[in-house]
């Protein structure tokens, strides 16, 4: 009896911690490990910035250390891994951004390639139409 009355005492506590843990901790955690699994990512070619602000691109890697190039006069300098507040990967290993030009042309079913071709007659007439109603609008004004 009395075991299970200083049970029922501490069981608030026990689940305030236990709320605590996965509110507080655990999230925490998380952000501290994908934080260090980017920085041990880093490669030279990528941008970054690091937590004083710096912005420079990677040229060489070591274990706790990395060296970085800022400025237009290439000035090289060596920082620790555990400065490096943000990776920007570089540019030749992006994909290029595919303007509407260079994208590939799908086939349109029938129905869309009519609604299409007679879009732009559509748009034409009903941007005279607001042409004109907008020079009535004004030569009443005037």
């Amino acid at each position: 009896m009395k075991g299970s009355e200083a049970l029922i005492q501490f069981l608030p506590l026990i689940i305030i911690f236990v709320l605590f843990y996965f509110l507080m901790i655990k999230p925490q955690k998380k952000r501290e490990k994908q934080t260090q699994d980017m920085r041990n990512s880093v490669q030279p070619g990528d941008e970054i910035v690091t937590i004083g602000g710096i912005c420079g691109k990677i040229v060489k890697t070591k274990d706790e250390t990395v060296t970085i190039q800022v400025g237009a006069d290439k000035v090289r300098f060596e920082i620790m891994r555990w400065a490096i507040s943000k990776v920007e990967k570089s540019s030749a290993s992006r994909k290029p951004v595919e303007t509407e030009e260079e994208a590939p042309k799908k086939s349109l079913p029938k129905r869309l390639k009519k609604a299409e071709s007679e879009a732009p007659e559509a748009a034409e007439a009903a941007a005279t139409e607001s042409k004109e109603a907008l020079a009535k609008a004004l030569g009443e004004e005037e």
